[in-house]
């Protein structure tokens, strides 16, 4: 073996999928993967503390960097500690400390928010850690609940890369894994100081000492460690209390460089804006207001439920006054025809500008080809009981505000006009049914104005979508039944009609007289008695008259 060089064989970078060979030198260390890649690299004065634990592929080094970052190295067997601890020592100057983990199992114990990472510790040893890098979200799930999220990562995150190496793709370790730990919540009661959260890293101010809930605490603690929260001052905007639809609740949105956050009285959510796929503007049919609708994949997670749209209503007439927190280099350098520096105009164009200058994302509204025949470009409809707005935009159906449907004409095998039940021919609705290829579950638009069918038909075939018009067929049908009915009726049959409406009159009031027989009534009596009589004051002879009226409007 080279001097000044050691050389490990089967080694994990940062919980990657494949092994590799970890090479130590007195500059630093390398690894590089065994099936080929990039190699990860670091040079020994950026190596400021390290440890040997038992881990998952067997022992590991994990090494914290000056810049607070966390290098996981995988893989070791026990009998290399001893070379390992020399080579700290001697061409790093660190001493290598052993931890040991508590493998008791209990979910209960004590926090602790180091440099780099949060410890959970059971009876003074670690359970588990959790690096801060790993944190994009946090949020008080309850008075005395705090709720973590993690990066979901796909398979363009592993790998290694010239900075982070191994699965740290975007600086996310759970690349590796077909199953994913997204989130994770605590419970955390009674009151303490920040002094008892921070530990040893709290400052000394006067809020030390004071007392406050030890999950609000934990939160704000936990927002400043991972970075979660830039400060007021950084933003470039920021808009106040803006109505969101879904999810339900009003906001403050503060825009940052690469990314905006939504600051509800529960909920904080930060969201990237590469995580942007789509922007709508929809204006709502009753001129009164306008929708903003933001795509996001991976969608907003809340607890358990996913959006993957966020669905904002501003007021058309409402007027913001605003100036972006940028320099006119920088407006002139990152900016340039994309952001203006100050903003006079409703509040949905601000907005609609500041995320089109700062995402960079294409703005989407409603196909001119189309209007309702109240020249609206919206149609008030439901998906199952949910009432909302359908838009027919250049490639796409879009539903709001809940649930957020988007359907892609792409997508779309054909489209049936239909209506369940009802008499056609006084039918004011009917219902949209869009079938999706690939054998998709269908999606049902229902109770659709009668007076735009014509007009989406017309724009669904200008699309070049397979349109069925199961209305017009139906109608079709029941015309010609009458035709032959028409045909083969006789005069006598016809003069009759009546007649026959005039028995099952009478097939309903015996029915009534069967009812009031099993009665022994005073009614009974007096409708026996007076039954024939027109100017009777029964209630059933009400109800005859009821009757008679509907069946004559039938007949009309």
């Amino acid at each position: 073996m080279a001097p000044g060089r050691e050389s490990f064989d089967n080694i994990y970078l940062d919980l990657s999928k494949d092994s590799g060979k970890c090479r130590f030198s007195e500059n630093g260390l390398g690894w590089k993967p065994s099936g080929g890649g990039n190699t990860f690299t670091l040079e020994r004065g950026e190596i400021a503390n390290a440890q040997w634990s038992r881990a998952a592929k067997g022992y590991e080094v994990k090494i914290i960097k000056r810049s607070s970052e966390i290098v996981q190295i995988d893989g070791f067997l026990e009998e290399d500690l001893s070379r390992i601890s020399k080579i700290f020592k001697n061409w790093y100057s660190v001493n290598l400390e052993t931890k040991e983990h508590a493998l008791r199992g209990w979910n209960w114990g004590k926090t602790e928010f180091t440099k780099a990472e949060l410890v959970f510790n059971v009876q003074n040893r670690p359970g588990f850690e959790i690096p801060y890098s790993e944190i994009t979200n946090t949020n008080l799930a309850g008075r005395n609940e705090v709720a973590i999220e993690f990066a979901a990562s796909d398979e363009a995150d592993t790998g290694t890369n010239g900075h982070l190496g191994g699965a740290r793709g975007k600086g996310k370790k759970s690349g590796a894994g077909a199953d994913q730990l997204v989130e994770m919540r605590f419970y955390v009661p009674g009151v303490t100081t920040r002094k008892e959260t921070e530990g040893e890293e709290a400052g000394s101010d006067a809020e030390g000492g004071e007392e406050k809930n030890a999950a609000t605490l934990f939160y704000e603690t936990l927002i400043d460690k991972a970075e979660i929260g830039e400060t007021a001052g950084d933003a470039i905007a920021t808009f106040l209390e803006v109505l969101h639809l879904t999810p339900r609740g009003r906001f403050d949105i503060d825009m940052y460089e690469s990314s905006f956050r939504l600051r509800g009285k529960t909920y904080d959510y930060k969201i990237q804006y590469d995580h942007i796929k789509k922007f709508m503007v929809l204006p709502k049919p009753d001129d009164l207001h306008c929708m903003l609708c933001i795509g996001l994949d991976p969608p907003l997670r809340q607890g358990q439920t996913r959006y993957p749209f966020l669905v904002m209503q501003c007021k058309k007439d409402e007027e913001v006054t605003i100036d972006l927190n940028l320099t006119e280099e920088q407006l002139e350098a990152s900016y340039k025809d994309k952001l203006q520096s100050h903003y006079e105009q409703p509040l949905h164009q601000v907005i609609t500008y500041c995320f089109k200058g700062l995402a960079n994302k294409k703005i989407v509204s409603p196909a001119k080809d189309f209007v309702t025949h109240r020249q609206q470009t919206g149609i008030k409809c439901f998906i199952k009981a949910s009432e909302g707005f359908l838009y027919c935009l250049e490639k796409a159906f879009m539903f709001v505000p809940k649930p957020a449907t988007y359907i892609s004409y792409d997508q779309t095998a054909s489209v049936t006009f239909s209506r369940v039940g009802g008499a056609v021919s006084t039918l004011s609705t009917f219902d949209i049914t869009v079938h999706m290829k690939g054998g998709s579950a269908a999606t049902q638009f229902s109770n659709i104005n009668r007076e735009d069918l014509k007009a989406l038909e017309d724009f669904f075939k200008h699309k070049g979508l397979r349109v069925k018009n199961e209305i017009d067929e139906d109608a079709n049908l029941i015309a010609a039944a009458l035709r032959d009915n028409a045909m083969s009726d006789s005069e006598d049959e016809v003069v009759g009609a009546r007649a026959d409406r005039g028995s099952a009159d009478e097939d309903e009031e015996s029915v009534d007289e069967d009812f009031r027989a099993d009665s022994e009534s005073d009614v009974a009596e007096e409708y026996d008695s007076a039954h024939e009589s027109s100017g009777s004051g029964s209630g059933e002879s009400d109800v005859d008259n009821a009757d008679e009226e509907m069946a004559d409007a039938d007949d009309e």
